[in-house]
């Protein structure tokens, strides 16, 4: 863990803008500021934005707040017990990796004023994972109408003898409308389970794709059988959603057992595929059933070791499986978000996929707390890598979004959220 540094609004810290890929310098790269706009926070999560700059934010164990252009903050929805907050919601809890986790604006909000987050919640037995849809108030300061549009899906309910095991594990999380078809995209996780990724009626380990009341996009193809919201299936634990600028395709970004983060140019009924589940493949029985962090999962082993026995996109036994663009040169660091950069303000990197790292260091990986930049091909089936000389300490990165006046905003888990200026 990165520790817990205090800074004082307003602040800024000129970077000489260097991106280096393979040690040589990038011509053209944009020179950065950094301010952090929101500080003292626990955990943010995900942001959305209106066009005027205000700014809707999660923290994963408190709820949904908002900032806005003025930059004081309004607390909207807590969890339970959240003090603080003018409305709490008695089912809405935070465990392990769960909680308030993504949110999106509505691409007509100007007339419905709908915003949506995940959220875990206790209201059915099992304890689910949900999409929240909810109704902002003219002056900004409360919500309302809350409408539970997708109530089903899967979330980790007790703890398994698994790194990172503890309930609320692999939980997905992010929410993305596409500007593109305008439909909502859902990413969910595995949950530790070997079966959910394959499942066609457990909706965890894929990508829905579903309208602002919950019902399948009607144009969704997945194989037949499969539950209709699934626009694709075969995933890990995505928590990063972005489109293309210019063809509006979407992408993932996955973190890895051990090995393998990946960015995904995602196709309509694609399987991603991830299948962990025990005695298939050349495996076994795994340690509760499921393979994800096999073999030696407790132990040090070369990352290519542990790909050829557990592969993060197994094409041996999917050979049409969607190949990634890049995976992290097979390492897992804790990929965590994604945005494409999109305007002349950023020069070279105009167009280019940046993803983020929580930074997990394990068996000799090196932590990895960083920003990369991926000039991702037409094709989307390769990338070219850069790392971002960052204009302020290194963090547990935990969400990338691209504001409308063209700033990128990164919230780390230490607790703030910082605009990124391009000069």
């Amino acid at each position: 863990m990165i520790k817990r540094f205090s800074m004082l609004l307003p602040y800024a810290i000129l970077a000489t803008a260097g991106l280096f890929a393979y040690g040589t310098a990038v011509a053209q790269t944009p020179s950065l500021t950094a301010t952090p706009v929101v500080t003292k926070l626990e955990n943010p999560w995900d942001m959305a934005f209106l066009p005027d700059g205000t700014m809707f934010f999660t923290e994963k164990c408190r709820g949904l707040s908002v900032r806005l252009p003025s930059g004081s903050v309004n607390h909207l929805l807590g969890l339970k017990d959240i003090k603080g907050y003018p409305d709490t919601a008695a089912d809405l809890f935070c465990e392990g990796q769960a909680g308030m986790n993504g949110v999106a604006v509505d691409p007509d909000f100007a007339k419905n004023r709908y915003i949506y987050v995940y959220s875990a919640s206790s209201q059915s037995s099992p304890q689910t994972n949900r999409v929240l849809r909810l109704k902002v108030s003219g002056d900004t300061a409360k919500v309302s109408d809350r409408t539970d549009i997708v109530a089903d899906i899967v979330y980790k309910p007790v703890a398994s003898n698994h790194p990172f095991g503890s309930p609320g594990a692999h939980n997905g999380g992010r929410l993305r409308f596409s500007p593109g078809d305008g439909f909502l995209y859902v990413s969910t996780g595995d949950t530790h389970n070997g079966l959910v990724p394959q499942s066609p009626t457990l909706i965890g380990g894929k990508v829905l794709r579903i309208d602002r009341d919950g019902k399948a996009a009607a144009s969704n193809n997945p194989p037949k059988g499969f539950d209709a919201r699934v626009f694709t299936y075969g995933h890990r634990n995505p928590q990063g959603l972005a489109f293309r600028p210019g063809t509006n395709q979407p992408f993932t970004a996955e973190n890895g057992p051990w090995h393998s983060d990946e960015v995904t140019a995602l196709v309509n009924g694609g399987n991603a595929g991830w299948d962990p589940r025990p005695n298939m493949a050349g495996r076994g029985d795994c340690p509760d059933n499921y393979c994800g962090y096999s073999p030696n999962q407790m132990g040090a082993m070369a990352p290519k070791e542990r790909a050829a026995f557990m592969s993060m996109t197994d094409t041996k036994q999917y050979p049409k499986a969607m190949r990634p663009a890049w995976n992290n040169d097979s390492l897992s660091q804790g990929m965590s978000a994604g945005t494409f950069l999109d305007g002349k303000q950023w020069k070279d990197w105009n167009g280019r996929m940046v993803v983020s790292f929580m930074g997990i260091g394990i068996h000799g990986t090196p932590v990895g707390n960083r920003l990369d930049l991926l000039d991702i091909s037409a094709d989307g089936l390769s990338a070219k890598r850069s790392t971002v000389s960052l204009p302020m300490p290194a963090g547990r990165f935990r969400s990338v979004v691209q504001g409308p006046d063209g700033s990128l905003y990164v919230a780390t888990d230490e607790g703030l959220i910082y605009q990124i200026k391009p000069n």
